[in-house]
């Protein structure tokens, strides 16, 4: 896992920071854990679905955090979380300074270790994550973005135990 996430910070800092539209920054907590996430996107030249007011976009968000156990029943453990995910938006197509967006998601995220705490076991380091979010865009170039998502987490079955982790998480955005 170490290699990995050495792999991908190198990815990051070798890549011309003009080419990153946007930063990001995630909080959130559920199942007796807590999450914190950083991440960068990158849109898509592609939008669906132009005819009417509202048009369907996209783009890549690749993120590193952390999730904290906080259970009663002990062994409390801190999860490493690497993560790249393409992500689907239904926004205005003409919005003004205020815009709001729904987005849904689903990617993947390596984490270690395998264990959050006492009773949450994940089977694998592989897990999908998809998750479904509202927000706005505001500024005066829409550079400002604050979302809700619900994420869901866990390895789709390929590996036992299963137990996945739901988070509700709050997202703040800087668009460039």
């Amino acid at each position: 896992m170490k290699k990995i996430c050495w792999l991908i910070s190198t990815l990051f800092l070798s890549c011309n920071a003009l080419a990153v539209d946007s930063v990001s920054v995630e909080y959130g907590n559920g199942d007796a854990a807590d999450m914190a996430r950083a991440g960068v996107s990158w849109n898509w030249d592609k939008q669906w679905f132009t005819d009417g007011d509202w048009l369907v976009a996209g783009f890549w968000e690749a993120s590193l955090g952390t999730w904290r156990g906080h259970s009663v029943t002990g062994g409390n453990q801190t999860v490493t979380d690497v993560g790249l995910t393409p992500v689907f938006r239904l926004q205005q197509k003409k919005p003004g300074e205020f815009a709001p967006y729904a987005e849904a998601a689903i990617g993947f995220h390596l984490i270690t270790p395998t264990l959050i705490y006492a009773n949450r076991r994940f089977g694998s380091t592989f897990q999908f994550g998809d998750h479904v979010g509202l927000g706005v865009r505001f500024g005066g170039h829409r550079q400002f973005d604050l979302g809700y998502r619900f994420q869901h987490l866990s390895n789709g079955g390929l590996k036992k135990p299963n137990q996945g982790i739901n988070f509700n998480q709050i997202r703040f955005a800087y668009h460039f």
